[in-house]
C-alpha cells in the first residue's frame, strides 16, 4: 500500500468556489447596505446602521468561512476544516463507514466515516443525467488505501468499490458502469428517501 501523504479531497476545487462566494458576498453586502439605509430613513439612523452593519458582517463571514472549508487525507487520516475547527478521523480506527446518497437534480455520493469523537463526510461524486464530477483518481486511491487498513467489513467493501471505480475511470467506462453512479441508481429505483444510507449489501453489490 502506497504512503501518499497529504492529498486534497475537495470534490469541487476551492479555486472554483471562492470567486463565486466573493460575488455572492458582495451582492449580499450591497443589499444589506441598501436595507440599512432604508431602515435608517424609515425607522432611525441607529437601527439603519445596526442592520446594515449586521448584514454586511454576515456576508463577510460567509465568504471567509466558506473559503476556509477544506477536506484532505494525510497518511490515512481524513480531516475536514470548517468555520471554527478541524475534525479528523483515522480510517484505520474508524468505527463507522457509510455511503450516503442524495438524489436530486444534481445527485451526490458521499462517504461518511466516524469514530468516538464525531464524523467526517467526504463528497466523492456528483452526477446529473448526462455527466458529473468525480473525485480525482489520486484522491480516490488515497481513500481506498486508507479504508483497506481498517478491520471493518464495511470499510473493506467500500475500498473495493473505490478500486473498481478507478478501474472504470481508467478505461473511460460509461456512467452506468461506474460503481459510484450505480449508487445513485440504487436509491432512485428503490423509491427510498432522496437522502439515504446504503446497506452493506448494497455497497458490496456496486462492484457486480
Amino acid at each position: 500500500m502506497a504512503d501518499r501523504g497529504l492529498v486534497a479531497l475537495d470534490l469541487v476545487p476551492p479555486e472554483l468556489i471562492v470567486p463565486r462566494l466573493r460575488v455572492a458576498g458582495a451582492v449580499f453586502a450591497v443589499v444589506g447596505a441598501v436595507l440599512g439605509v432604508v431602515a435608517g430613513l424609515l425607522i432611525s439612523p441607529y437601527v439603519g446602521v445596526a442592520l446594515g452593519a449586521a448584514l454586511v458582517a454576515t456576508a463577510g463571514f460567509a465568504v471567509v468561512s466558506g473559503g476556509r472549508r477544506r477536506v484532505w487525507i494525510d497518511h490515512g487520516v481524513v480531516s475536514r476544516r470548517g468555520s471554527f475547527r478541524v475534525r479528523r478521523v483515522n480510517l484505520s480506527d474508524a468505527t463507522k463507514v457509510e455511503v450516503l446518497v442524495r438524489v436530486a437534480r444534481v445527485s451526490q455520493v458521499l462517504i461518511r466515516v466516524g469514530d468516538s469523537s464525531g464524523d467526517v463526510t467526504v463528497g466523492v461524486a456528483m452526477y446529473t443525467t448526462d455527466g458529473g464530477r468525480e473525485l480525482q483518481p489520486i484522491a480516490l486511491r488515497a481513500v481506498a488505501d486508507g479504508l483497506a487498513s481498517s478491520p471493518l467489513a464495511s470499510a473493506l467493501a467500500l475500498s473495493s468499490v473505490l478500486v473498481t471505480q478507478l478501474r472504470a475511470e481508467a478505461r473511460e467506462a460509461g456512467l452506468t458502469e461506474r460503481p459510484l453512479y450505480r449508487a445513485i441508481d440504487v436509491v432512485r429505483t428503490s423509491g427510498r428517501a432522496p437522502a439515504t444510507v446504503l446497506t452493506d449489501a448494497e455497497v458490496a453489490a456496486l462492484t457486480d
